[in-house]
């Protein structure tokens, strides 16, 4: 067998052949950070092309079904883009442009013959994050010795995505395992942030994050088994979701740690508006994913849910915001997100219990109060606990057919580390040690569920708090390979509680300046504060989460497009 760097040279070559040289570019230096205007004045797109991949996935739609907009025209516009996007961030893996035209063709032919649109998202070119089978076409999640498996059928969310009409078009950039938050590989190397390239786009959905925020794609499905949605999200200024467990088929689908089943991966949309991830979610859950999916949900989009019939239909809402997870305190600039949030909030509706009527333009009233997390740290550890059972006898087993060093960190100098294989200290535990982790977990649920229950003291609505807003990080996107804590998102899905992201602003060193902290949580904590500089993470986004319950997508997205109109309304 070839050596792992021939294998790995080979691949990237054959990539590299099926990019349209037509659409090369002469990308600015590395010197050059902020590369978002990029796209827009390189002289490929068209006047066209520019305002087509400047609209949000629902005007998209409403377009490309009354026949204004072809989903040819589309799919080329996004395409050039994306191959773009990956010459500045490097964010792609599998590129398929003729396939994908020629879907959109098929559906354009369609929509002529008949007037119909084929489904929900018609014509709509998403991206997916490489763990997501296509037939015919390679899935290498980062693993050299993955390539040269080509898949034999697609993935049932792919099977879904057609059915609903849209053109899965690109296949975008991940790290070596799929469990890091951050976005490097021997196969295809690193990812960058588009906002700032010295620092990461997140992981592990980050070549999603970084191709969606330059606007190469108008939806990507990104996963997330610990916050590798959200992380690249947050990162990179976009909205998105993690839904509960089974919302969103996985069956098809390659992963990590696969037949772990206490804590699961969950597929999610990460897109430029609030709508586009109401579009992918409703339009998914009504192709009854069931039927193909043993573990999906037996759940349609609930429409009295989205008008928060279980949160007073949205009158008196109660928001609670969590300033920290007891573990590490949030860097200034994610601070400052909090307070515009909750600013934001009291002015569309009122502060503290007090409830004076409301503008007769405005229906939601918003109530704030403090989030008290409880056992955040213990969760996240019996998380990673839980992975960690078996998780290096998996890896090792995976690289093992090719000899490929398994990735020992995300740091920039990686490519020497990688030379040395990362050795775990401890392989496993045993089952019945598992059963302990497992069992303590579900513990720490129940007694969430109750804490959450208890807030109805609290509130003055009769409810408990319908919402909790929180970090999505400590930080703002990292330099590369320091992005090391994770437990702001990790929490929860060990709780299973569905999570969205939306932007707030932006790290400006004016007013995120360093203050002094005298008392820490631990060394750790201390450590992360001592990482802050403001310049450093200049100009890298930030965003903020808002976490529901269980299966409650449906009010988490309401409840977001109404926060995320707050925080409009006060700009």
């Amino acid at each position: 067998m070839p050596h792992w760097t021939e294998l790995a040279a080979e691949k990237k070559q054959r990539q590299l052949k099926s990019i349209p040289q037509e659409w090369l570019v002469s990308p600015p230096p590395d010197s050059t950070l902020d590369v978002t205007g990029f796209p827009e004045t390189c002289g490929l797109l068209t006047a066209r092309e520019i305002e087509i991949t400047n609209t949000s996935v629902d005007v998209l739609l409403k377009k490309l079904a009354c026949g204004e907009w072809t989903a040819i025209d589309v799919t080329t516009a996004f395409y050039k883009r994306a191959i773009v996007a990956h010459q500045l961030v490097n964010c792609l893996t599998e590129i398929f442009v003729d396939r994908a035209l020629a879907r959109a063709a098929e559906l354009d032919d369609h929509f002529k013959q008949t007037g119909k649109v084929v489904g929900p998202l018609h014509g709509l070119p998403v991206s997916l994050k490489d763990q997501i089978c296509i037939k015919g076409l390679e899935t290498t999640m980062g693993y050299i010795s993955w390539i040269g498996r080509y898949a034999e059928k697609n993935a049932v969310l792919v099977d879904v995505l057609i059915e609903c009409g849209a053109v899965p078009f690109v296949r975008t950039n991940l790290p070596q395992t799929v469990m890091w938050p951050e976005s490097f590989n021997n196969i295809f190397g690193r990812t960058t942030n588009p906002y700032n390239r010295s620092l990461t786009p997140g992981g592990s959905s980050g070549g999603e994050g970084a191709l969606v925020a330059l606007k190469g794609s108008p939806l990507g499905v990104g996963s997330d088994i610990g916050g590798s949605i959200r992380i690249p999200s947050a990162f990179c200024g976009l909205y998105s979701l993690r839904p509960s467990y089974g919302r969103v088929p996985y069956c098809g689908a390659l992963n990590s740690l696969e037949g772990q089943d206490s804590v699961h991966s969950v597929f999610g949309p990460m897109t430029n508006s609030v709508g586009g991830v109401k579009a992918f979610m409703k339009a998914v859950v009504n192709a009854k994913p069931w039927l193909k999916d043993p573990l999906a949900v037996r759940k349609k989009w609930q429409e009295d849910e989205y008008n928060l019939a279980d949160h007073g239909s949205g009158k008196d809402l109660c928001f609670a915001i969590m300033w920290d997870d007891g573990v590490v305190v949030p860097h200034p600039p994610i601070r400052r997100s909090l307070e515009i949030t909750k600013a934001a909030l009291e002015k569309a509706g009122h502060k503290g219990f007090s409830r004076v009527t409301p503008p007769l333009n405005h229906t939601h009233l918003a109530i704030v109060v403090d989030w008290k997390p409880i056992k955040h740290r213990l969760l996240a550890d019996t998380t990673r606990n839980i992975w960690n059972a078996a998780s290096a006898e998996d890896y090792m087993i995976t690289t093992s057919v090719t000899g490929e060093p398994i990735i020992a960190t995300m740091e920039l100098d990686s490519s020497n580390v990688a030379a040395a294989p990362f050795r775990p200290k401890k392989i496993g535990i045993t089952a019945y040690q598992l059963w302990q982790v497992q069992k303590l977990r579900g513990d720490i649920r129940k007694e969430y569920l109750d804490h959450w229950e208890a807030t109805v003291s609290e509130t003055g609505t009769g409810r408990p708090v319908d919402a909790i807003i929180c970090p999505a990080s400590s930080y703002a996107a990292t330099p590369h390979g320091k992005n090391r804590y994770t437990n702001y998102t990790t929490v929860w899905n060990a709780l299973d509680y569905p999570a969205a992201t939306f932007p707030v602003t932006t790290v400006d060193p004016t007013l995120d300046v360093k203050k002094p902290r005298h008392v820490f949580y631990d060394d750790f904590d201390k450590g992360i504060y001592d990482m802050y500089d403001p310049e450093t993470f200049k100009n890298a986004p930030i965003c903020l989460q808002l976490v529901g319950r269980t299966l409650e997508e449906e009010a988490i997205v309401k409840m977001t497009e109404i926060v995320d109109g707050a925080l409009a309304a006060a700009k």
